[in-house]
This record gives structure tokens, sequence and C-alpha cells, in this order.
């Protein structure tokens, strides 16, 4: 039995001022802190807003936190796992017709199981990241529970759904008790902390600011924009040509170059890459209440029965009511219509404040 008062924590420290506070925070509650950071990208830009977590620049800014601190400091290069995993998803997903989300893949695929797997290697007792969010073992099922953070404005739980009752058991998220984004700056300043007013990355990592994620495509996969394709209604009426269906996703206005006959704007409706067919219509098109996913995460295990929840299909839209149905095909039935619900991404299902489960939208 170890002697220690309080155990050691693992600080995910991706150079960002919320893992700098984490850090700082563990530390001043007399907490054996050690910090590690993974570098998954190799960046070029300039700005840090479109720099990225754990890149060359955010090695050296969580460097700089752990020397102040005066904490052990590791840096893991995970860049081959990132791009075997994340990019190449990425690249996959878009030529396939679909929208993913990095940063969720990154969380499932690299982050969280190499940092649990350190966390054992070096003898700590529980992992900690800057994430907004919060854990509670509920007494009466002893399971986990996943909540959205206190202060709803800066809330993750949509991006860690995936996280079952083995790395909760793990993990902390000591931000997910604080009420904003502004406090937890605050406290970087009254700390000191290099980070305090670093700018959050406002972009993916492996994707430079010139460009977007297009210009990312054209030269990752070339070979996706080489064939002209086609803009057609949804009853097949040809409309103009398209410059590949990977560089559109759904719900999307801009760079569709077209209008409909009355006049009222087009928006992407469908894409077909076995065709190269973008499909184009009206916004009343983009309105639905069925969503059909797959890939799904249980939090608190699967229920037999349909559940009434709160569900979202993006991460900045408010949830909504619905009925969850957990069958061999598990689909949401929203209460009213969503907008422009895109395959590839994200839905999450909540009860109250916990996240009941979630899954990549297929249709």
């Amino acid at each position: 039995m170890s002697s220690r008062v309080k155990p050691t924590i693992l600080v995910a420290m991706s150079g960002g001022v919320d893992s700098a506070v984490v850090a700082a925070l563990l530390k001043k509650r007399g907490y054996d802190v050690v910090g590690v950071t993974l570098q998954i990208w190799q960046e070029s830009q300039k700005d840090p807003r479109h720099a990225g977590c754990c890149s060359l620049g955010a090695v050296e800014d969580a460097r700089r936190v752990a020397r102040l601190l005066e904490i052990p400091h590791y840096v893991l290069n995970y860049k081959d796992q990132f791009r075997e995993t994340v990019i190449q998803n990425f690249i996959d997903e878009y030529a396939a017709g679909r929208t993913p989300n990095p940063c969720v893949q990154c969380n499932k695929n690299v982050k969280f199981d190499s940092l649990l797997e350190k966390m054992e290697e070096l003898g700590c007792d529980k992992l900690a990241t800057g994430h907004y969010a919060r854990i509670r073992l509920d007494s009466r099922t002893g399971r986990y529970r996943l909540l959205r953070a206190r202060g709803g404005m800066k809330d993750q739980s949509y991006v860690l759904y995936m996280l079952g009752q083995e790395h909760l058991s793990k993990v902390m998220f000591p931000l997910g008790e604080l009420g904003s984004k502004a406090e937890t700056r605050r406290m970087a300043a009254e700390m000191g902390l290099p980070v305090a007013h670093k700018p959050d990355s406002q972009e993916i990592c492996f994707v430079s600011e010139a460009g977007g994620y297009v210009e990312f495509l054209k030269k990752e996969r070339p070979d996706l924009f080489e064939s002209k394709g086609e803009f057609v209604t949804p009853d097949g009426e040809r409309l103009g040509e398209n410059q590949g269906v990977a560089a559109f996703t759904v719900g999307q206005r801009r760079g569709i170059g077209l209008t409909a006959r009355d006049g009222r704007p087009l928006y992407v409706l469908k894409l077909d890459p076995t065709q190269n067919r973008v499909v184009v219509g009206g916004s009343e098109r983009l309105d639905q209440r069925q969503v059909q996913l797959e890939e799904m995460s249980w939090t608190n295990g699967r229920p037999s029965e349909p559940v009434r929840v709160k569900a979202k299909v993006r991460y900045n839209m408010e949830a909504m009511p619905a009925t969850l149905i957990p069958g061999e095909e598990p689909h949401l039935v929203f209460d009213h219509a969503v907008r422009a619900v895109t395959p590839g991404q994200i839905a999450v299902a909540y009860r109250g404040e916990t996240v009941v489960a979630g899954g990549t939208i297929r249709s």
C-alpha cells in the first residue's frame, strides 16, 4: 500500500492554457505531477491559432510551463500513429463523401489510450487533461458517468463520448468544475503561466490556414480532383460541373456557384462519390428528423428499450429532444427536424447532464 498522502497525476500538456492550469492547480493542491506531451504533428504555421495542439510549437510551450512548475516532463513522438489513423481516416472519409471529425478520431485512436499506457508505465495513479467535462461515480450502479462541464459555455463532453468505463475510472478533468474559459485564463495569469494569453487553436492541426482542407486533400490525394463531376438536383437534372465530391460537405452553400431557377440559393444535400455527383437543393431539404448511427459507444451500457434524450449532431449546436433507438441499427428520432445532418460527423445523446451514448452519423 502506498504511503503517499495524495496520488501522482500524469497531466497531458498540450501546450495550451487549459492543460497548463491543470498542471499548476494539481501541484498547488499537493499532488505529485508529471507532465507529458504527445507530438503528433510538425506544423509550419506562424499563427498559433492555426498551429493546433501537440505540434512542435506546442511542445515548446508545454516545456516552458513544466520548467516553471518544476515538474518532470516527457515528450512522446506519435506522428506516425497520428498519420496512420487520424490523417488517413480524414482523407478516406472525404473520398467516401463523408465529413470526418479528426479531433474525435484523435481522442479515440491516439491520445487517451497512449496517455493511459504512459501513466501506468511511469507508475502514476491518474491521468488529468484540460478538457471541460466532469466524471462522477454512481454509487447506486458502481459505474462512472461522463457529464457536461459545469460551465456549459465550454463543454467538451461531445468530443469525449467514446470514453468507456476503464478510461473514466482513471481520468480526471479538473477544469470541468470551472465556470468559463475566461476563469481559466484569469487563473493562468494569476499563477504567472506564460501561456495565459495564448490564443486557442481554431483549426485542424494538420490543415494550414491557406487553402483549408481542400488544398490539403489536393496535396495528399490529387486523384480525387482529377475528374470533373456534376451538380445535380434531387431529380437528376444536371446543373453544372463540380471539382470533385471531396471538396464539399452536406449543408454547404459557399463555393457551389449556382442558384435555383427562382433565384434561391442552393445547398449541398448529398454526396455520391461513386458517380462524382453533388446533389443540391433548397434549404428546406436539409431538415430531417431521423439519424442513422454506427460505431456506437454506450457510456453506461446499452439500454434494452428506446430512451428519451437530448441529442446534438454538431459540437456547437444546442441539444434537442429526441428518442434514442438502441436496436441492431441504432438511430435517433428527433422531435423536430434538425438541419444539415452530415454523414461522418458525430451525434451524442444526453440524459440531463450525463452522456448516454454517441456514434458516427451513417445517414
